[in-house]
């Protein structure tokens, strides 16, 4: 009921001294959990992994303490655009509003992009540089989350989250979506968007859908950078 492996992912991305087109990955699947424990057993690996590599849970990154044995923040996207971005909460659901605050921070978006898709562009420019002690950031909407399972009390978001440490994405993970109804939905949807210019939507995937149509458990998952944690541990 558990499985993992530690894999060479190539993406045709940009590159940066925070992205290359080849890097590692750690991945790991876990039935009967829910993105809440992963992010529990995240917090437990990343200090068994501080205690043994540096013999302390604080560690010296660029200048700056990260403290990775205190608590770890959680917050929503949403609350996180508020709170550190200094976006007002009324201008989140304003779609030209929104197109116009982008705009105005250089930030690249096309006239079709959703909201959700907007929001989390903002996101990466205004609040990810700014979370340097370990965050997890949960709450992401459905538009850019297309593998990820609804969340029960709002249904536009999901059960997912993205940890950030030292201004630097570190791990991806959420509850998976096993409903192949609301699947093939998403991918049609998805599809659309990459048909409307953007690339990095999901392709249309047949087998998926029929594979969950067989039947999968409720399960989580998630994927942690590890040339990224090896930047980290390493200043």
């Amino acid at each position: 009921e558990r499985v993992f492996e530690i894999n060479r992912s190539f993406r045709n991305e940009g590159v940066s001294s925070r992205h290359n087109p080849e890097f590692t990955m750690l991945e790991f699947y876990q039935a009967y959990a829910r993105y809440e424990d992963l992010m529990d057993i995240t917090e437990e690996l990343f200090r068994y992994v501080a205690m043994e590599v540096t013999g302390s849970t604080l560690i010296t990154y660029q200048g700056d303490t990260i403290d990775l044995g205190g608590e770890w923040r959680r917050m929503t996207l949403a609350s996180a655009l508020e709170e550190i971005g200094g976006i007002d909460a009324n201008l989140l659901t304003n779609r030209d509003k929104l197109l116009y605050l982008a705009a105005s921070n250089g930030i690249q978006v096309t006239k079709t992009s959703r909201i959700g898709k907007i929001i989390t562009k903002l996101f990466d420019v205004l609040v990810e540089p700014k979370l340097y002690q370990p965050t997890f950031i949960i709450g992401y909407p459905v538009e850019v989350s297309p593998l990820s399972r609804r969340s029960e009390t709002e249904p536009n978001l999901t059960d997912r989250f993205e940890l950030f440490i030292a201004g630097h994405e570190i791990a991806n993970g959420f509850s998976e979506l096993n409903d192949p109804a609301d699947q093939k939905e998403r991918f049609l949807q998805q599809a659309a968007d990459r048909e409307a210019g953007d690339k990095a939507a999901h392709y249309m995937d047949n087998d998926y859908i029929e594979a969950l149509e067989y039947g999968m458990p409720p399960t989580a998952g998630e994927g942690i950078g590890i040339d990224r944690l090896v930047m980290l541990f390493t200043n």
